[in-house]
């Protein structure tokens, strides 16, 4: 081979390599620059747990939330700016009973500590692991290394983001858009539901009506909503605050609060039966596909190397 035509070869495997290696995320990510980044996240949510126990719930459903729309860019955080042209991901249905302020607590902690350096994005998948080990779930390495989006796009919401009202298969479709597996993806990342609460709006239409919830089950909540739309009730019945598989004994009773919940084990000869079963018996298996399938929605077309930026404020673009 001439050698121009080497040199040219070895340039672009160079460039392959060198972009292969801009989309790598990893736990040590920030090892030099912010070796402090788990501790600091940790030390703010803790505080915020103590304060509202659904802490961790609302930052793991942001993290879901961000990640399915457009992938796992923090682009749910930002607010209104007409003068950059974002309208907010925040105004539509799905994001706006989530709390956003302890993402702005952790963000001034860490632009305390080491100023410019630890993303948005990665604060949501940091604090997403942390939440769920404060509340009893497992714990594993979150590969880091995410840059935010300096965009966001409220009009793929409603398309991307699963509604409590839809149908399983509504709901297989949104995850294989996605990229996630419609089967054990779904069911073991709707076990997030083993924590956090929801407002009768997503739920009242199913009592007195639905044959798949359980008719004492059913008077409980016809109780709840008498408080109105907004009264909220526990996802997990049995141990609301615990990040365990009851969620899904919940479902093998009839008592999954969320008609998306429900049908992952009331769908007659759908895939998702036997997984629903298989984590009830199984709180080891659960916490397995869990921390599995949390690292693949994690890694949904993450923004590496120069692409976004490190906001200073996750509210808005610097």
């Amino acid at each position: 081979m001439p050698s121009f035509q080497m040199s040219a070869a070895l340039l672009v495997l160079l460039a392959m390599l060198l972009g292969g290696s801009n989309a790598q995320l990893s736990p040590t990510f920030y090892g030099s620059r912010c070796p402090n980044v788990t501790s600091i996240v940790r030390g703010v949510l803790e505080r915020a747990v103590q304060s509202d126990v659904r802490a961790g719930a609302h930052i793991i459903r942001a993290h879901f939330h961000d990640c399915m729309v457009n992938g796992c860019d923090g682009s749910l955080l930002l607010d209104d700016d007409a003068a950059n042209s974002i309208d907010s991901e925040k105004n539509e249905v799905p994001n706006q009973s989530i709390d956003y302020s302890v993402v702005d607590d952790i963000k001034t902690a860490l632009e305390n500590s080491c100023p410019g350096v630890v993303s948005c994005a990665d604060i949501l998948a940091l604090a997403s692991q942390i939440g769920v080990s404060l509340a009893g779930g497992p714990n594993w390495q979150v590969p880091l290394g995410r840059r935010d989006s300096r965009t966001a796009n409220r009009a793929a919401v409603l398309g991307a983001i699963p509604s409590p009202f839809d149908n399983l298969g509504q709901q297989q479709s949104k995850f294989r858009d996605a990229g996630l597996d419609d089967s054990t993806d779904l069911v073991a990342l709707s076990g997030a539901h083993t924590f956090g609460r929801a407002r009768c709006a997503t739920f009242s239409n199913r009592i007195g009506t639905d044959p798949n919830l359980d008719p004492t089950f059913s008077n409980v909540l016809a109780q709840v909503c008498q408080g109105g739309n907004n009264a909220l009730t526990n996802l997990d019945s049995s141990t609301p605050d615990d990040f365990d598989n009851n969620y899904y004994t919940n479902l093998q009773n009839n008592r999954g609060l969320l008609q998306t919940d429900q049908d992952l084990f009331s769908s007659t000869g759908a895939s998702t039966v036997a997984i629903v079963n298989s984590f009830a018996g199984s709180q080891t298996e659960f916490f397995d596909a869990f921390v599995q399938s949390m690292i693949k929605m994690g890694n949904l077309s993450p923004l590496t190397g120069t692409n976004g930026e490190i906001r200073t404020n996750c509210r808005r673009i610097n």
